[in-house]
């Protein structure tokens, strides 16, 4: 397997892994302001902005995973790394 094919692979696990970490925290806050009916304070909304960073960020690196890959190991030739 070459050096990009597997950094693609882990960069995929790595933005599925941020994706999964961040949805209970994007739903907790959502269900506190659910719960209040009626107009939520600003530290409510303030709980959000943190797990969606990180939600974005792991959707930018599932799909933008070849290119990152490819920026990591620009420099390096594609040869396979059997041993």
């Amino acid at each position: 397997m070459k050096t990009k094919q597997l950094a693609n692979i882990l960069i995929k696990i790595l933005g599925l892994s941020d994706i999964i970490h961040s949805i209970p925290s994007i739903i907790t806050p959502l269900l506190s302001i659910w719960r209040i009916r009626g107009a939520a304070p600003a530290e409510y909304w303030l709980y959000l902005v943190s797990p969606v960073f990180f939600a974005v960020i792991g959707i930018f690196l599932v799909l933008k995973s070849r290119n990152v890959a490819a920026f990591l190991f620009k420099d390096e030739d594609d040869q396979t790394t059997d041993a």
